[in-house]
């Protein structure tokens, strides 16, 4: 399982390499840092735990390359930004995602991931003849979940 880990890591460096090389950008060792914790992170993260967790284990990079390297990531399909309706953008990688959705409770503010029912075959060939570009979508419900319910 770790051979097949490794192997999808390297897929994902190679895809982000070849898009800093299209946008002019150079590999710098900020890129490099930030590329790696974000493959250690697992589920939703946001910017601000990323530069935490940076500073935390001593890693030289600022505030503002963590902003400017998830951008980076984010328009070369490597994560994707999920908006939760509060004022932090949270992000989670594609790689190891299945295609979800999510829904959150407006009380305690859990969320439940539930899968994706193909409406990219709808919206993306009406966007697509507009001449936009797709990075991803997603889509999310607010409510209140069954433990607040019964409060």
């Amino acid at each position: 399982m770790e051979k097949v880990k490794a192997r999808i890591i390297e897929n994902e460096r190679a895809k982000f390499l070849r898009h800093l090389a299209k946008a002019g950008c150079r590999v710098s060792h900020g890129r490099e840092i930030i590329f790696e914790e974000v493959m250690l992170s697992h589920g939703h993260f946001t910017a601000e735990e990323l530069a935490k967790e940076c500073l935390q284990k001593k890693l030289k990079v600022s505030r503002p390359t963590v902003f400017r390297v998830l951008h980076d990531l984010l328009e070369a399909g490597i994560i994707r930004e999920t908006a939760f309706g509060d004022k932090h953008r949270h992000f989670e990688h594609v790689y190891d995602e299945k295609p979800h959705h999510h829904a959150q409770c407006v009380r305690c503010h859990k969320f439940i991931e539930f899968p994706d029912r193909k409406e990219d075959e709808v919206y993306h060939p009406f966007l697509e003849k507009q001449g936009f570009k797709i990075l991803g979508h997603e889509m999310h419900f607010y409510g209140i979940c069954k433990e607040c319910q019964q409060l």
